[in-house]
């Protein structure tokens, strides 16, 4: 799932300059490395991804804002009686 997540990454980054002109400050939901829509409101963003795509993977980033780097430890975490690798 960590490539999944590096696409829509990279496909913000390629989508950046236009977004930061149009709509800066906004909240945008990438999904399969395509724009799907901008809100007012992480939780708009967060509410809809959750209802069209589950649980992901997704991305909901603000235009404009520095990225959010989160330890791995929070990440990811095992799943209990397995030994398989799980996203929180």
């Amino acid at each position: 799932m960590p490539d999944v997540l590096d696409n829509e990454l990279a496909a913000y980054e390629a989508m950046r300059n236009d977004l930061e002109a149009h709509h800066m400050g906004k909240w945008v939901l990438i999904h399969d490395e395509q724009l799907v829509a901008t809100y007012d409101s992480f939780e708009g963003a967060a509410n809809s991804a959750v209802e069209h795509f589950g649980r992901g993977p997704y991305l909901i980033r603000q235009v404009g804002a520095p990225p959010i780097v989160l330890p791995a430890s929070v990440m990811y975490g095992r799943s209990h009686g397995s030994d398989k690798m799980r996203i929180r």
